[in-house]
Formats: C-alpha cells, sequence, structure tokens
C-alpha cells in the first residue's frame, strides 16, 4: 500500500495487530532485507504490529526531486510515522543506513519509542573516518560464485564474510530486489551531498532508557563494529552484541544468534509495556 505524503508516495506493507514496530532498511535496497528477518520472528508472536516501508529512491517509492539529504529523509519518516501510526508509541528497527535514520528518530522523538533495534549500525556517516577490520572471509563456495553475474558478485562478497549457497539464496531474496529497483543517480546524489545528519545524533538530550539492542558484526568491513561500541552511554537499557563471523549481513550469517537476541530483546520490551 502507499501512503502519500508531500507530493510522494511511500510504499509499505502492514501485517498484524498490535503495537506498531517500524521496519528501516538499508541504504540502496528496499523493505525485503527486514521483512525477510524480522517476520520469521514476529510472525508467530501476538501483539505485533510490522510496518516495512521502501525509502524514498528505493524500492518501490520514488525519490522526489526536492528531497537532498538524510535530514529531509528524516522528517518524512517522522511524517510517515504520523500519518500511519497516529497518536502511538513505536518500536523502531533499522539496518545499516537504517539504524542511522532510527538513531534520528531517537533524537527527535524520543517519548514516542518504546524499544529500538539497530542492526549493524551506520554510526559515522562519513565512511573515510570509520574504524574497519580488515576484510576476512571465513566461507568461500568458489563453484557457486564462478556462476554469479559478476556485479552481484562483488556485492555479495563485499557484504558477506560466509559465502556460500544458502546465504547467496537469502541475498538474492533480501538484497537483489532492491538493488534491482532503487534510483540509482538518486542513490549517488544524496551519498555524496546529503547523507549525514547536519545535527551530531549522538548528543540525545536524555539517554534512551528503554530496551535497545545494538548488533555488529565483528568482520563488518562496510561500517565497524568499534564505533557502535561508543555509543553504550547512550543506551543504558541496551543489549549490545559484536558476532564473529558477521560481516554486514549479520542477520543471515548469523541467523539463529540473531533471531534469538531479537527475541530476548521483545521479550524486555513486552515486559517494559506491563502496565
Amino acid at each position: 500500500m502507499f501512503c502519500e505524503l508531500d507530493g510522494l508516495s511511500i510504499y509499505y506493507e502492514s501485517y498484524g495487530e498490535g503495537t506498531p514496530i517500524l521496519n528501516i532498511h538499508g541504504y540502496g535496497i528496499d523493505h525485503h532485507v527486514m521483512s525477510n528477518c524480522m517476520e520469521p520472528i514476529l510472525k508467530n508472536r501476538q501483539g505485533w504490529q510490522r510496518i516495512y516501508l521502501d525509502l524514498p529512491g528505493m524500492g518501490k517509492t520514488k525519490a522526489p526531486e526536492w528531497l537532498k539529504n538524510s535530514d529531509q529523509m528524516l522528517d518524512l519518516i517522522v511524517k510517515f510515522i504520523d500519518r500511519a501510526i497516529p497518536g502511538r508509541n513505536l518500536l523502531v528497527a533499522g539496518e545499516s543506513y537504517g539504524g542511522y535514520l532510527a538513531r534520528g528518530l531517537a533524537y527527535q522523538m524520543p517519548g514516542r519509542l518504546d524499544g529500538l533495534l539497530l542492526i549493524c549500525p551506520v554510526i559515522i556517516p562519513d565512511k573515510a573516518k570509520r574504524k574497519l577490520p580488515s576484510r576476512t572471509v571465513f566461507v568461500r563456495d568458489e563453484k557457486l560464485l564462478a556462476g554469479i553475474e559478476p556485479s552481484e558478485r562483488r556485492f555479495f562478497e563485499r557484504m558477506l564474510v560466509l559465502q556460500d549457497r544458502r546465504r547467496w539464496e537469502r541475498f538474492g531474496q533480501d538484497i537483489l530486489p532492491g538493488v534491482k529497483a532503487r534510483d540509482a543517480d538518486f542513490n549517488y546524489r544524496l551519498i555524496h551531498n546529503g547523507y549525514g545528519f547536519s545535527f551530531d545524533v549522538n548528543r540525545l538530550e536524555h539517554p534512551f532508557e528503554k530496551p535497545a539492542l545494538i548488533l555488529a558484526g565483528r568482520q563488518d568491513a562496510t561500517v565497524g563494529y568499534e564505533d557502535a561500541l561508543s555509543i553504550i552511554d547512550h543506551y543504558p537499557r541496551g543489549t549490545f552484541a559484536v558476532l564473529d563471523r558477521a560481516g554486514h549481513g549479520l542477520e543471515v550469517e548469523q541467523e539463529t544468534v540473531f533471531n534469538c537476541l531479537v527475541g530476548e530483546w521483545l521479550d524486555r520490551v513486552e515486559e517494559f509495556l506491563k502496565p
């Protein structure tokens, strides 16, 4: 379905009823990366409304000419929340750039958020300033890789440290649909001219004292893990986990641990929300 805002149509999918969880995907992909990792956990739990949106210029949401930077992107998400989830508190889950935007929501509207999940979040928008580990590969199926289209193979190899058939199948389900649908020109302009917020997203007025979960891959050479540890004091109710044998596809590479930790986070939110 579509939500009409400021002259653009934001595509989103909604499942279930109950406490809303807004899921925000990473840069240059679409909602599939979030729905495919969150639905197996949430579809059998009662009391949760799951909302998966496509950011402008990605998936089925077209980018308007006036959208130039992440401040505007964040403002659109706030308006989307006011339209799709009016007057209600919610949880926010964000992956990579979506994690950066989720932290922007914690900065701008902390009173509306009852929980926060960050998956391989962007902490430092300027990649040149990130603390990144060297690239490592633990599993590499050469026969599989030889049969993959070169541009898709390069993307797959860059993101994951477990390069086997199971992860490639998930990559095809979670990542490639968004890559093929994205507005490449818009994505290029945004990442080069307006990717970082104009404000310091780490300077929260008060610590975020709701249940949080921050997950980082020990071998994530895209956003790293060390920078995520620097924000730990902002989330006194946060579980921080740095997972071994995990790159920028942590939710797929360490699926069992991911499912367990997200389930425990939801348990903590349910306890927090009890009257």
